[in-house]
């Protein structure tokens, strides 16, 4: 009997929603479940990941989404049955990073939420310029998540904890997407991934910044081709079991 294909867990940034993956075009078959960012440390929103599907599943996340599966991965190793990683931080958080949350969140308990989303936009784009299209793009995104995830998301970077060790343990096929032009997460941050992953197939994507999936949706689309086909081809005694 052949197995259904594996649905995908799909978690996007801080400020994003499902709409950060419109334009990739996911594995046919595959069913696709989007976890949105409603709780405010990173072990409860990886038990949201882990209750999205019953059974074995691949993990897509950027950015914040991408810390939140490395938690998964460590809770449930046997539930990950392949991982993509894009745009993202594995190491503990940083004296100024914590410092900088503190001040956005005083912005948007202030109501000043709209200053927020200006604050972070030019990170989000290749060498911090974005069009006026793209910028506009971001906002309406962003305002779509709105004052109270975004406080709730900048509670649970607070929680954030160094993922190197669980990237070792990893078993499954990975795939580590990184935005050359990218000044939130350069490079340096997913060879370190890279590193850590057990067999990870890194690929840097020269003119891409933070948001990937916008960015290069093909390179995002095809990568997830082949992670299912490398999950598939896994020989039966290597797959997750339930």
């Amino acid at each position: 009997m052949t197995a259904a294909p594996l649905p995908l867990v799909v978690v996007p940034g801080m400020l994003c929603d499902a709409a950060l993956w419109s334009e990739v075009t996911f594995p046919e078959g595959h069913p696709v479940h989007h976890v949105a960012l409603t709780r405010p440390d990173i072990g409860t929103l990886a038990e949201n990941v882990l209750d999205a599907v019953r059974g074995p599943f691949v993990l897509v996340g950027l950015s914040l989404g991408a810390i939140v599966g490395f938690e998964a991965l460590r809770r449930a190793p046997e539930r990950v049955a392949g991982l993509c990683v894009m745009a993202t931080n594995a190491a503990a958080p940083r004296p100024e990073q914590h410092a900088a949350w503190k001040e956005l969140d005083a912005l948007v308990a202030a109501g000043r939420f709209a200053e927020v989303v200006e604050r972070t936009l030019p990170d989000m784009f290749p060498d911090r310029r974005p069009s006026a299209a793209d910028a506009e793009r971001y906002r309406r995104m962003a305002q779509a998540v709105g004052p109270t995830a975004a406080r709730v998301q900048l509670a649970a970077q607070a929680t954030r904890q160094d993922a190197l060790a669980a990237l070792r343990a990893a078993r499954c096929p990975s795939v580590v997407l990184a935005g050359g032009r990218d000044t939130l997460c350069p490079p340096a941050f997913h060879h370190s991934i890279t590193e850590a992953l057990p067999g990870a197939r890194l690929r840097e994507l020269p003119d891409a910044g933070h948001l990937v999936p916008w960015q290069r949706p093909d390179a995002v689309s095809a990568a997830l081709r082949q992670l299912v086909a490398a999950v598939a081809a896994q020989p039966a005694s290597a797959r997750p079991v339930w």
